[in-house]
């Protein structure tokens, strides 16, 4: 061990990554992509009508993200479990929505509180 650095160096020479959380591995601009994979997911299932409820969709796939982020033990399992949680609502989409391309409806003009879909979705996103 080198006496300036806390460090051990191992035999060959060169220093060794702190490996600790792999939280601390994965890159800001990792994550957000992978925010942006979920919005996609949930665009591609779910109509919405305006602006804002396409920033509601990003709200939960934000917090989605935190809560697996957050829960799972290693960026294989992070992974695994996002990817897991996208492909059976796809699966789920498939066999109970009809795609029709078009994710636009009718705003509604009266409508300020969290839609009984947003309601859905985060009940499907974030239980087991």
């Amino acid at each position: 061990m080198d006496a300036n650095n806390w460090r051990s160096t191992p035999p060959s020479g060169e220093p060794t990554m702190d490996t600790g959380d792999w939280r601390t591995q994965l890159q800001p601009d990792s994550r957000q992509r992978i925010v942006n994979k979920i919005m996609d997911t949930l665009k591609r299932h779910l109509p919405f009508s305006s602006q804002d409820s396409l920033n509601e969709l990003r709200k939960i796939a934000v917090r989605f993200e935190e809560k697996i982020f957050t829960a799972a033990t290693s960026q294989s399992d992070y992974l695994k479990r996002i990817s897991l949680k996208m492909l059976t609502m796809e699966n789920k989409s498939q066999n109970t929505v009809p795609n029709t391309g078009d994710n636009s409806i009718p705003p509604d003009p009266g409508h300020a509180e969290p839609s009984s879909q947003s309601r859905a979705i985060n009940s499907y996103l974030f239980t087991k």
